[in-house]
């Protein structure tokens, strides 16, 4: 008699060959299975969870749950078929699945479906049919659409450009601790875009973000601080944030650091160093340092 698998959270049973040849399974042998198990099942395999991380038996899973209509497993599968993950890549595919599950209100797989559309993979390029799927996710309250859509309102992508509208987003995405929209939001009540300006606000959001390291958030706060709007004016506390962002590449905060230490403003004074961070701040092409070399008489 063939040995049995006995797998008692689907209420089957299953004989141990069908893992046979190569660790592969028969899809047909989990028709019976019930959708949601076969997706935690797919997860385990996809990240390695209590077992030997394999993509392949990830996608097994997911396929079955998402045939079964499953919205959860679509868009798992969508996403591996965008990674290459147990299949070849294929962004078309990754549409295709994404689609379904957000058609039947899967926010993921909206918010999913919507970067697809806004990036061009797999489709043609949409802005507006991004904006309208980032606006299905947002409205459910998933906060990483809820920035984009932000975004979108912001720059008039895919919708009419509406300070007021971007202020909106980033603060529901940004109450629910979103570090890129608590940047944005405290940029725009630092600048009094789409809100009144309010530096001390716009402060709070910023530290916010900047404690959870994001780039914008520790330039914009290094700012704050350096020109003491929002808090008490600190050299060194701007100096601080300005070395954090300029060590992630952010160009800015590597211009005002320059300056920092041409001028000798909350760190000791270097005026080669200063002008060396200047200059490699406008051969990135950030312009403000280009004028700054100007004004010294630098040559770039």
């Amino acid at each position: 008699m063939k040995k049995l698998l006995l797998l008692a959270f689907w209420g089957i049973c299953l004989p141990v060959s069908v893992w046979a040849q190569a660790n592969k399974i028969d899809e047909s042998a989990l028709a019976l299975a019930n959708p949601s198990s076969l997706n935690s099942m797919g997860l385990r395999y996809l990240n390695g969870t209590n077992t030997k991380q394999d993509y392949d038996m990830a996608v097994v899973y997911f396929r079955v749950a998402a045939n079964k209509g499953y919205a959860t497993a679509q868009n798992n599968l969508g996403y591996c078929y965008s990674k290459g993950w147990g299949v070849t890549q294929n962004y078309a595919e990754a549409v295709k699945w994404y689609r379904k599950a957000a058609e039947q209100g899967d926010k993921t797989a909206q918010y999913s479906l919507a970067g697809c559309y806004g990036t061009g993979n797999g489709v043609t390029q949409d802005y507006a049919e991004a904006a309208k799927w980032y606006m299905k996710s947002a409205e459910q309250g998933y906060a990483s659409a809820q920035t984009i859509l932000g975004m979108y309102y912001a720059n008039g992508l895919g919708v009419t450009k509406n300070a007021a509208e971007a202020v909106k987003w980033y603060k529901k995405a940004a109450e629910q601790g979103e570090e890129t929209a608590q940047a944005e939001l405290g940029g725009c009540y630092c600048l009094g875009i789409g809100v009144t300006k309010d530096w001390v606000e716009g402060v709070k959001w910023l530290k916010k973000a900047a404690e959870k390291e994001n780039v914008d958030g520790m330039s914009m706060l290094g700012n704050a601080y350096y020109l003491g709007e929002g808090v008490t004016q600190d050299y060194a506390e701007a100096v601080k944030w300005f070395k954090k962002a300029a060590e992630q590449g952010e160009v800015g905060a590597q211009a005002m650091l320059g300056i920092c230490y041409y001028n000798g403003q909350g760190v000791t004074k270097n005026t080669q160093e200063g002008i060396r961070l200047i200059k490699d701040a406008a051969s990135k092409g950030f312009e403000a340092a280009k004028q700054k070399l100007k004004e010294l008489n630098i040559s770039e």
